[in-house]
Parts: C-alpha cells; structure tokens; sequence
C-alpha cells in the first residue's frame, strides 16, 4: 500500500510540473482549485478551476 502511495505522489508532481512548465502558475492555481473543489465537494470551487483551465488550453 505505501507504494501505492508512493508512485501517486511522483505522479502528481510530475502533472503539476507539466502544468506549470506549460501554462504558468495560472496553470497550477487552476489545477489546484479544480482537485480543491474535487476534494471538498465544492461545485463553485471545482467550476472556477475547470473554468482557468479551459482558458488557459484554449489560449494556447
């Protein structure tokens, strides 16, 4: 189970270093309010994030 773990953190940073090496910190801040708003159940939070990040995509 610890690997299990283990391999989703490398996984989770490697993306979040993907996001920001491609689109910034808006990038990441979007990723962060969509997995916040995931996590929490919150459907503003979550909409906010999917929101900056389909602007962030589609401007690239």
């Amino acid at each position: 189970m610890p690997g299990v773990a283990i391999v989703a953190a490398i996984a989770t940073i490697g993306f979040e270093a993907l996001v920001q090496s491609t689109f910034g910190a808006m990038g990441v801040v979007g990723l962060l309010l969509l997995t916040i708003g995931v996590k929490a159940r919150s459907v503003a939070c979550g909409c906010v994030g999917a929101v900056v990040l389909t602007m962030l995509f589609a401007a690239a």
